[in-house]
């Protein structure tokens, strides 16, 4: 029997603003990335003290993720959540940050807080320690927002049972700038999961 396949709630971030179901429920003007992340962390009273050790990637991704998940992986019947995420830039911005910590070999200081996020995927394992998922996890660089992947990968998840719920991501970060885009795809839910559904709430 085939499985219905529905989004049950979406979240995007950008421009300091963030929109969680198309309406936009925060917003922080005429400050830097660092500073808005942190405004969003309290004014949605998130409780993670590790959020403010993350690299700009992982904070984009974790905000992102966790105003959806929030109240949705409390219970263990509800961890079974696999993550699929993609980008455009990896995990250059902190790539960048560390080279230049170890350019000049006279002032030679490689900092293992900054090493650690030089894997995109970082942002993964952050969302899942936070929920506790044990589901399947996967992250992706592609040139454009790829909406016939994300589908079809979380399709797949659901038909073969490998995860009862899929939280696809585009998670970008480079220099400031930067979008955060997040939806649950499982059984319930008020928007149908289709290729021009997830277009739309990429461009919204």
């Amino acid at each position: 029997m085939e499985r219905k396949n529905n989004i049950s709630g979406h979240c995007v971030i950008e421009n300091n603003s963030v929109f969680l179901n198309g309406e936009k429920s925060f917003a922080l003007e005429g400050v830097s990335f660092s500073e808005f992340a942190k405004a969003a962390y309290k004014h949605f009273q998130m409780d993670y003290p590790k959020f403010f050790k993350m690299d700009n990637l992982s904070k984009l991704a974790f905000l992102t993720s966790e105003i959806i998940l929030k109240d949705v992986a409390k219970s263990e019947e509800e961890q079974d959540i696999a993550l699929v995420f993609a980008n455009q830039s990896s995990s250059l911005d902190t790539d960048v940050k560390y080279q230049e910590s170890i350019a000049d070999k006279n002032d030679y200081f490689p900092s293992p807080a900054v090493f650690v996020y030089t894997l995109p995927n970082i942002c993964i394992g952050e969302i899942s320690i936070r929920h506790q998922l044990k589901s399947e996890n996967a992250f992706f660089v592609f040139d454009t927002f790829p909406t016939v992947f994300l589908h079809n990968y979380a399709e797949m998840l659901r038909e073969t049972q490998k995860a009862q719920k899929v939280l696809c991501g585009w998670m970008e970060y480079y220099q400031e700038n930067y979008k955060g885009v997040a939806y649950l795809v499982e059984e319930t839910g008020d928007l149908e999961h289709n290729e021009q559904i997830i277009n739309t709430l990429y461009r919204n």
